[in-house]
């Protein structure tokens, strides 16, 4: 498990892993605050280490902080060091997203058995170097991510999901070219289409108590209602409003959570104009209501 710090002026971070397979974990962070948050992890010298930032920057921390590795917005990061263990310490920055996948060496070679020679630091020359590289994240890597990002399918099916995600994302990584995304998906290996989509879910998002039409979106992203539709699935696992819906119930049970603010309070800030109208969807999210909800914490 990650052991969170509470240095002076950073806040504790949120975190979440999942062990998708044996010596295989994938690790999720968001930070929505605009505090910088502290987390570690301890990770041994047999596992290689791959860093998605999906949106902001954070900074890796090595020797007592003597050495700092930024990972920007829209990069990748793999780290690996036979030589002595690597853990994770990351100070990560305000308003940003992040996965990581960890597989151990071992698993890793099974995954690329026959292809040691393509695989750099898979070859006899270098398997037993440490190895840090910085990469730019492909369209394709980043539909995969915000998948990850924003999973909302039956809980149940959670662990097959990442795992499917965990092992696309490493054949993307290490695929020479991206013409095989083409036939795949032609709309979504677009990155003006990609950018427009997030575009879209920003919108709604920032506007989420009063948000656009499906085509008032559309006409605003400049994109066409059909791709608008297609695209935001594809991206996110959703329809823009089944995604709006959970964010908004996401939101309120936060806002419950304070106890700053009632039941009244909280509908409206999420876009209900009737207590009973917001009753009915947290409920119908969550399976009870929200009054309930707070005497249950």
């Amino acid at each position: 498990m990650a052991v969170i710090k509470d240095f002076k002026n950073v806040a504790e971070g949120s975190f979440k892993e999942t062990q998708v397979d044996q010596d295989v974990f994938v690790l999720t962070y968001q930070n929505e605050t605009t505090n910088n948050q502290v987390v570690e992890r301890f990770i041994d010298s047999g596992f290689i280490q791959f860093h998605f930032c999906l949106k902001g920057n954070s900074d890796f921390i090595f020797n007592n902080g003597n050495y700092v590795l930024n990972i920007a917005e829209e990069t990748s990061l793999l780290l690996y060091n036979p030589q002595k263990d690597l853990p994770i310490n990351l100070l990560v920055k305000p308003d940003c997203w992040l996965v990581s996948v960890l597989i151990s060496i071992k698993k890793f070679h099974g995954l690329f058995s026959q292809e040691a020679d393509y695989i750099t630091f898979l070859s006899s020359d270098n398997k037993d170097k440490k190895y840090y590289k910085d990469g730019k994240i492909s369209p394709s890597m980043a539909i995969a991510l915000n998948q990850i990002i924003n999973y909302n399918l039956n809980s149940s099916i959670k662990t097959l999901y990442f795992k499917g995600k965990a092992y696309e994302l490493l054949s993307l990584y290490f695929n020479r070219g991206e013409e095989a995304n083409i036939e795949q998906c032609p709309f979504l290996v677009d990155e003006t289409n990609v950018a427009k989509i997030k575009q879209a879910k920003d919108i709604v998002i920032a506007r989420m108590a009063e948000p656009p039409t499906l085509q008032e979106l559309s006409d605003e992203i400049n994109l066409s209602l059909k791709k608008l539709k297609e695209g935001f699935k594809q991206i996110y696992g959703d329809s823009v409003f089944s995604f709006l819906f959970d964010y908004k119930m996401e939101v309120a049970r936060k806002l419950l959570e304070t106890g700053s603010h009632n039941v009244n309070e909280v509908g409206l800030r999420v876009g209900y104009s009737t207590a009973s109208h917001f009753i009915a969807a947290f409920k119908k999210k969550y399976g009870i209501t929200p009054k309930k909800y707070i005497q249950s914490i």
